[in-house]
């Protein structure tokens, strides 16, 4: 009984590093896609659009990340192995919906996350990106 709470406990431990690490790849992923340093956009300037997309970022991963696991091989290394190969999908997945939204629009997608005045395709982006997420927690499922 004890060996097995032991065990949960590192794979919860592990799967958290996981989920965290794949949450860190998001954040630098949506600082790729932006002009600027989302460091400073966010903490410094307090800019709400940059802010929304990074938020629907985080979400997204995290609901992989989730599905990944709860729907997870009973074997711990292949459910390891598969939430982080769903986790990098999903990143791609959410980058290449940005990129699609910023083709299909007028302008620069990234400068509009980046305006200072909130705008209405920051939500449309957010949304885009976090329902790029569900469409990968929807195949792991």
């Amino acid at each position: 009984m004890v060996e097995d709470l032991l065990a949960g406990a590192w794979q919860s431990i592990v799967f958290g590093a996981v989920g965290i690490a794949l949450m860190a790849a998001g954040f630098l992923l949506v600082d790729a896609l932006t002009p600027g340093k989302l460091r400073e956009l966010i903490w410094i300037q307090r800019n709400s659009n940059a802010s929304l997309l990074l938020l629907a970022n985080q979400l997204g991963i995290a609901a992989i990340v989730f599905t990944a696991i709860l729907t997870s091989y009973t074997d711990f290394a292949k459910g390891l192995a598969s939430t982080v190969l769903f986790g990098v999908i999903g990143l791609g997945i959410m980058a290449l919906a940005f990129l699609v939204l910023d083709w299909l629009t007028p302008g620069k997608l990234g400068e509009v996350i980046c305006a200072e005045q909130p705008h209405p395709a920051a939500r449309v982006s957010a949304a885009t990106h976090f329902g790029a997420a569900l469409i990968v927690c929807a195949c792991i499922a």
